[in-house]
């Protein structure tokens, strides 16, 4: 049973097997069938699409190329390959086989062509760049068969592309030279108004456009190549230029296009090794632009550095770009080292070494905002810079129309010192009006009050809380109206503080009664800046004391006029007793006494009545100089008479004294303009006090000498001296000889030349005598002197009994006119 039921089971199992191959197979040979059909459908489309594409090709004048590792094969295009390599000049028959030699040859000449050509064909094949180039190719065989006309030549496109391992480059002839100009950029260029041309790489011509050909004054193209025709020699010199160093270059140049002069740039662009481009651009109006720009710099920079102030700039990199002289004189810097440019920090810095700079203890922080300045959108806030030599700088950053930093610099040492000055004067000025007795105000062109003191306010009773900074006249009028109501009074005063009329302004002043009883003086005084000073004064109390003043040189006037009366009637009443004293004495002394004492009595009763006459006539004319009722009455006289008079009547006491006495100049001295008798009279005081002080035996000398205009009379004595005490008040009248004073001789002596504009002055040592000397001035007319002879004859005349017949001449030139030892 096991086993029949195993070969079943086996025979079953083979069947299914071969079933299911049998199906599998079936199905598998369906599918196979159906792909051979879409295969072949697909291979009918491919080869119908190959053809159209070949058709497309030959329509056009390109060719393809496959470049894979070092192999170059030629796709399709071959009439079209055939023609590039004639235009690069490939001759076939130095090709060993010319279907397989030509693509790489072709391939070569195109990367000979130029530069550009050779770097983009060596990224296509090693890198898979995509690239696109043209190369013109001129072909000799044409240019041989060419006229005069244009060379025969083509412009070859070249693009290439990568496809994995594959480098796939298409060659496309664009068309002969005449392609220069019918591309959208060349039509562009011949639009354009500056002149535009194209030049070959030994500097032909090839190509130019309409501005090119009108500023040249060429009629066309070909007459412009034919005529070898030339835009500029300096422009010809920069394309040779850009050809030979294969780069870009610009030039400037002024040319003369249609009658006018306009400055053009002129620029050379390679375009392949083959080709440079040249063009150029009107630039005339920013060259007048940039020159009016320099021009407005310069006159700008002129202005700047004729600046009092320090000016500097620094442009965009902070490098100094201008400073006038005030800035090399401000800093004491070196012009050199300006002018090398040196930067804001480097400035600093320079500064700094030199004690230029502020002092401060954080220089990096000071640096740090000084730069910061740099940055600022407008005029920065005004600083101040205390230099360490003592000078003070306002300093103003702001930037610069053109980029950077300006600063000024302005020393402000003279203004801020004037501005200490004028500050502390008007403290000064206040206070010291402060400390005047006076209400002083000033009042300004305006009419506004500018200054006050503090006597003004109690002047008026006014509190400081009623006055404001700012004050009209009007208003602190009305402050004032309670004291003084007339309104017209303050009218008029308001009309000489404002009124610009100088005959107004001038200075005033007058008095006012004040309601309180006092009265006040008023008075106006301008002052230089425009300004009216107006000032009160309380003068109640000076009004009084002028009426006591008055009542008192009233009642002095009176008194001096009683005395005047006494003293007279008194020497009245003293010059009658006197006189009948003088009258007996006479009478006595004319009788003979055999009594020697009898008769020195009555010597000494005449002399004491002579001193008591001559001490009345003294307080007379005392008196009367006093009460301004003496004159004196001039006329030339010789000095020599009122000598010789005076000595007469002093000869007894000469005498007496045992005194000598000598002149020296008076003959000399000729005529004199005085009053005979009051010099008489001074010089009899002066000799009488010299006979009563010189010592026994001693000397009195009388001297007189002109010293331009004035006369000068001395009278000096031996003997002992005048007291140092006593000599400052030796001419006062008060002073009697019982004080050690002279009594009024001397007193009357000073009076009398006083009268004759003149002075007396006294020298004296003790011991050693003293000398009076009087000073006359107006004796400038000078009178011829008598002779000697008659000098001495006219002395003689004088007093025969008592002068020298033939006076004796000394050695110090004196002559003695007495009869005395």
């Amino acid at each position: 049973m096991a086993l029949a039921t195993l070969a079943y089971s086996a025979a079953a199992g083979a069947m299914a097997l071969a079933l299911s191959t049998t199906w599998l197979a079936l199905r598998t040979r369906s599918r196979l069938s159906r792909s051979q059909t879409v295969l072949r459908d697909d291979l009918g489309h491919k080869q119908a699409l190959l053809r159209e594409l070949d058709s497309a090709t030959q329509a056009f004048d390109e060719a393809f190329l496959a470049v894979e590792a070092d192999t170059v094969r030629l796709v399709w295009g071959e009439d079209t390959l055939h023609a590039c390599a004639a235009a690069l000049g490939i001759k076939l028959a130095n090709l060993k086989n010319h279907a397989a030699d030509l693509a790489p040859a072709v391939m070569a000449a195109l990367g000979d062509s130029s530069s550009e050509a050779a770097n983009g064909l060596k990224a296509l094949i090693a890198e898979g760049r995509t690239c696109r180039f043209e190369v013109f190719a001129e072909d000799e065989a044409g240019r041989e068969e060419a006229s005069l006309a244009a060379p025969a030549g083509m412009t070859l496109i070249v693009e290439g592309r990568s496809s994995g391992a594959t480098a796939w480059i298409r060659l496309a002839i664009a068309g002969a030279r005449a392609s220069l100009s019918s591309g959208p950029f060349a039509q562009m260029a011949e639009h354009m108004p500056a002149p535009c041309w194209i030049c070959a790489r030994d500097g032909r011509l090839i190509w130019a456009n309409a501005a090119w050909l009108k500023a040249a004054e060429a009629p066309s193209l070909d007459a412009a190549i034919k005529g070898n025709l030339s835009l500029d020699s300096n422009a010809d010199a920069l394309v040779m230029e850009a050809l030979e160093t294969r780069g870009r270059r610009e030039g400037f140049r002024w040319l003369t296009l249609g009658g006018q002069r306009r400055a053009f740039q002129i620029i050379a662009e390679p375009l392949s090794d083959a080709y440079i481009c040249a063009y150029v651009i009107d630039v005339t109006e920013a060259e007048d632009s940039r020159e009016a720009l320099k021009r407005h710099a310069k006159a700008h920079d002129e202005t700047l550095d004729a600046l009092e102030d320090a000016v500097a700039i620094f442009g965009p990199e902070r490098q100094l770009t201008f400073h006038n002289r005030a800035f090399e004189q401000l800093w004491e810097l070196d012009a050199a080292w300006l002018a090398e440019r040196p930067t804001h920090a480097e400035w600093l810095d320079r500064l700094r070494q030199k004690r230029r700079l502020p002092e401060t203890s954080d220089y990096a922080g000071f640096k740090a905002r000084e730069s910061e300045a740099f940055g600022l959108t407008h005029t920065g806030d005004d600083e101040m810079w205390s230099l360490p030599d003592g000078r003070s700088l306002r300093v103003v950053h702001q930037p610069h129309p053109l980029g950077g930093l300006l600063i000024l610099f302005s020393d402000k040492t003279g203004e801020l010192k004037l501005k200490s000055q004028f500050n502390a004067l008007i403290q000064v000025q206040k206070s010291t009006l402060d400390q005047l007795n006076d209400a002083v105000s000033v009042y300004g062109s305006d009419g506004r009050l500018r200054l006050r003191n503090q006597a003004f306010d109690a002047f008026w009773n006014i509190r400081s809380d009623d006055m404001t900074a700012v004050m009209d006249f009007a208003q602190v009028a009305e402050l004032c109206l309670p004291l003084v109501h007339d309104r017209g009074f303050w009218s008029e005063l308001k009309a000489r503080v404002t009124d610009t009329d100088p005959l107004s302004r001038a200075p005033q002043k007058g008095e006012v009664k004040v309601s309180d009883g006092r009265l006040a003086r008023w008075r106006t005084q301008p002052l230089p800046d425009g300004a009216t000073l107006l000032a009160f004064s309380d003068i109640t109390a000076t009004r009084q004391l002028e009426k006591a003043i008055e009542d008192r040189d009233e009642a002095l006037n009176e008194s001096v006029r009683l005395k005047r009366d006494f003293v007279a009637n008194v020497s009245y009443e003293l010059r009658t007793p006197l006189t009948t004293i003088v009258g007996y004495a006479d009478l006595l002394q004319t009788q003979s006494f055999e009594n020697p004492k009898h008769k020195a009595y009555l010597d000494s009763i005449q002399s004491a009545a002579q001193e008591l006459a001559r001490s009345i006539d003294d307080v007379l004319d005392m008196a009367q100089i006093d009460a301004g009722e003496m004159s004196i009455s001039r006329a030339p006289v010789r000095l020599l008479d009122i000598v010789a008079e005076v000595g007469t009547r002093l000869a007894d006491s000469f005498k007496a004294r045992g005194v000598a006495f000598d002149y020296q100049g008076v003959t000399e001295t000729g005529e004199i303009d005085v009053d005979a008798k009051r010099l008489g009279q001074c010089l009899e005081h002066l000799l009488g006090n010299a006979i009563r002080n010189a010592a026994p035996g001693g000397a009195v000398a009388l001297k007189a000498r002109r010293n331009g205009e004035t006369l000068e009379l001395e009278v000096a004595y031996t003997g002992r001296g005048i007291p140092f005490h006593v000599q400052a008040h030796i001419f006062d009248r008060y002073i009697g000889r019982e004080r050690g004073g002279p009594g009024l001789g001397l007193a009357l002596v000073k009076a009398l030349v006083e009268l004759h504009e003149g002075w007396i002055t006294l020298e004296s040592e003790p011991n050693t005598g003293a000398s009076f000397k009087i000073h006359l001035p107006g004796q400038g007319a000078i009178r011829a002197p008598l002779p000697v002879e008659v000098a001495q004859t006219k002395a003689q005349d004088a007093e025969p009994e008592t002068l020298v017949a033939a006076p004796g001449q000394g050695d110090d030139g004196g002559v003695n006119v007495l009869g005395v030892a």
